[in-house]
C-alpha cells in the first residue's frame, strides 16, 4: 500500500518515513512539504540517504494519485482543510494533530483558538486510542490519532476510571516531556541554553490537551470530570513522564488495581504493566511504540499514584498512526513496530 506523508519535515513527520520505509506491507508514494518543496530528502536529512525522494507541495490531485493512505503530521489548522477534499476522493486519512480530535467545533476553538472542520466532518473521525477504540479504527476512514500526553495519561487512567476505583474530580495529571514534543520550528523558548539545565511549566490550565483527555474518559468510561493537568518542558530530545495521581474509592486495593490492569492490558502488545515496586523512565521506551505503567498505592492518604511513560514521537505520535493504519487494514497489530528501545 501507497502511503503520502504530508508535513514530512517535522519530527512526528521524520518518524513516520522511518517507521514506513521499514514496514513490509507500505511504500511511500510521496512526501509532502510546503517548506521545502521540490529539494531531494537526502540533501535534506543526510541521515536518510539512500532514499532518493523529493519533497512535493501540498496537492489534493498529486496526493490522490500517489497514495492510498495520507499521514497528516502537520501543525494545528492544515488538515481540517485538506482531508475532507481527500476523504472525497477516498482515501483513508490519519491525522497526527488536534484538528479532528474534539468532535466539537466550538470547545476546539475555545482551546486551539482557531477554527476547524464543520461538526458533520468532525462526526467521522474516530478517535484512535488503539488499545481502546480497536473496533471502530477498523472501519474507519479518518482517524485523529491521540496527543502524546493524552496517550500516556488515558492508557493509565481508563481502565481505573471504567471500574469505578478512583474518585474522577480528584484526578490530578503532572506531566513531563522532552522538547521535541514543541515541534521543530525554532522558538526562543526551546533555544538550548533556554531549555538546558532548566525544568519549567507551560501551558498551565491552559493546554490543548485538558478537553482530549477529558472527553475521552466521559465518552468511554461514562465518567464526567475535570483534570488538573500541568505539563513541564524537560531538557531531554523525547519522551514523555506522567504522575497521576487519584483519591481511590473505598475498598479498593492495591491486588484490585494491579487485577485490573492485567485484565485490560494483559494481552496488549504495547502496554507493559511493570512488577510492584519497580518504577517506569523513559529510557526503557526511547524509540519504540511501548506505554510502561505502574503504580503504588499510597495507603496513608488514600491515593493511588500512577507512572506511565511512552516515547512522545512513536507511541505519542507516528507510532500509534502506524499501529492505526495495521488495525484498519487488518494486519498483524505489531508489524513494522517491534523494534527493541533504544537504551543509550
Amino acid at each position: 500500500m501507497r502511503v503520502v506523508i504530508v508535513g514530512s519535515t517535522g519530527y512526528g513527520g521524520l518518524e513516520l518515513i522511518r517507521l514506513c520505509e521499514a514496514h513490509p506491507q507500505l511504500e511511500i508514494g510521496a512526501l509532502v512539504s510546503t517548506s521545502v518543496a521540490g529539494e531531494a530528502l537526502g540533501d535534506v536529512f543526510p541521515h536518510l540517504r539512500p532514499l532518493e525522494l523529493p519533497f512535493t507541495p501540498l496537492s489534493v490531485e498529486a496526493i490522490a494519485t500517489a497514495g492510498e493512505v495520507v499521514f497528516f503530521a502537520t501543525p494545528a489548522g492544515v488538515s481540517s482543510e485538506w482531508v475532507p477534499q481527500l476523504l472525497s476522493r477516498g482515501l483513508i486519512c490519519i491525522d497526527l494533530s488536534g484538528d479532528f480530535r474534539l468532535p466539537d467545533g466550538e470547545v476546539y476553538r475555545e482551546w486551539y483558538g482557531r477554527e476547524t472542520a464543520t461538526d458533520d466532518e468532525l462526526a467521522r473521525a474516530v478517535y484512535g486510542l488503539s488499545e481502546w477504540e480497536r473496533i471502530a479504527v477498523r472501519e474507519a476512514q479518518l482517524v485523529a490519532n491521540p496527543g502524546c500526553y493524552p496517550t500516556a495519561t488515558l492508557l493509565a487512567l481508563l481502565p481505573l476510571l471504567q471500574q469505578k476505583f478512583i474518585v474522577p474530580e480528584t484526578v490530578v495529571i503532572d506531566a513531563k516531556s522532552g522538547v521535541s514534543g514543541a515541534g521543530r520550528t525554532a522558538q526562543l523558548p526551546l533555544l538550548f541554553t533556554e531549555v538546558n539545565d532548566n525544568l519549567r511549566p507551560y501551558k498551565v490550565d491552559r493546554h490543548q490537551h485538558i478537553p482530549e483527555i477529558e472527553h475521552t474518559c466521559q465518552r468511554v468510561t461514562g465518567e464526567s470530570l475535570n483534570v488538573s493537568f500541568t505539563p513541564h518542558l524537560i531538557p531531554m530530545s523525547r519522551g514523555i513522564c506522567c504522575t497521576v495521581y487519584a483519591s481511590l474509592v473505598s475498598g479498593t486495593t492495591p491486588s484490585d488495581i494491579r487485577d485490573v490492569y492485567r485484565d485490560r492490558y494483559g494481552t496488549e502488545p504495547f502496554v507493559r504493566l511493570r512488577p510492584q515496586g519497580e518504577w517506569p523512565q523513559t529510557k526503557d521506551v526511547t524509540g519504540s511504540n511501548y506505554c510502561d505503567i505502574a503504580f503504588q498505592v499510597d495507603q496513608r492518604t488514600g491515593r493511588v499514584i500512577i507512572f506511565s511513560v511512552i516515547d512522545n514521537l512513536i507511541k505519542g505520535a507516528a507510532g500509534q498512526a502506524v499501529q492505526n493504519l495495521n488495525i484498519r487494514m487488518g494486519w498483524p497489530e505489531t508489524m513494522g513496530l517491534s523494534s527493541s528501545p533504544l537504551y543509550v
